[in-house]
């Protein structure tokens, strides 16, 4: 073997070490990169959680005493208010909401929107869903996928009509406001029925009315998300 060539493969040894050493780093810094978004995702799911339990704890303490009247429960783990009452919120058919319901509202819907719009929560709201659900039937022999655009209607008609009127209560208009920016109407038909333990459906408790609450916490997830992928696509 020549000096010449000797002389080369050290220089060759010497090259790829130094690849090996930038490959290395290059590494070192994408787990770094990928640890701190990991972190920040548990960070955010951790506050996620604190969040829920201190929205539902003083949920649950402000209605204690009015659930059981109002034949309601709150759901922790959907921040829901669910009201399983289907004969006083409307007429069979009809979007006009009866007495009583407009009585639960007065009384419900002001408190509701003071806690969750108050300075402790109201970064952390991302939406405030009120949300009609109705049963699959609608009419005798009508198939499956006409009742279900029939109740879409009904449903989407009745929380607009929700929505107006609780907008309308005159202690509300100091949280107009937030109410325009957060509060949202969704009619979803007979899409999320409840069922029983055979297996079939509940009509009854599938017509129900549901307050819920979104936090931002997903919004911040999927900002990360997007952050680590313009990071890749910029590598």
């Amino acid at each position: 073997m020549s000096k010449d060539i000797e002389e080369f493969w050290p220089s060759i040894s010497d090259l790829m070490a130094g690849l090996m050493m930038i490959f290395m780093l290059i590494a070192i810094s994408f787990m770094v990169k990928v640890e701190k978004n990991k972190d920040k995702i548990e960070n955010i799911a951790k506050q996620y959680r604190e969040t829920k339990i201190e929205i539902y704890n003083d949920l649950t303490k402000e209605f204690s005493k009015d659930l059981k009247k109002w034949n309601a429960y709150i759901d922790a783990d959907t921040l829901s208010v669910k009201f399983n009452e289907p004969d006083i919120f409307f007429n069979q058919g009809s979007s006009t909401l009866k007495k009583p319901f407009k009585d639960i509202l007065d009384d419900f819907f002001p408190r509701y929107i003071k806690i969750i719009s108050s300075e402790k929560y109201k970064d952390d709201i991302e939406e405030v869903r009120i949300e009609g659900h109705t049963s699959s039937e609608w009419m005798r022999g009508m198939d499956e996928e006409d009742s279900y655009f029939k109740n879409m209607k009904l449903s989407q008609d009745r929380t607009r009509k929700t929505l107006e009127y609780v907008m309308s209560i005159p202690k509300m208009k100091k949280y107009s406001k937030f109410m325009i920016s957060k509060v949202t109407a969704n009619g979803l038909s007979s899409s999320k029925k409840v069922y029983t333990k055979s297996g079939q459906e509940n009509r009854r408790k599938s017509r129900r009315v549901e307050f819920k609450i979104r936090t931002s916490a997903e919004t911040k997830i999927n900002e990360i998300l997007k952050e680590k992928e313009k990071q890749n696509e910029n590598n």
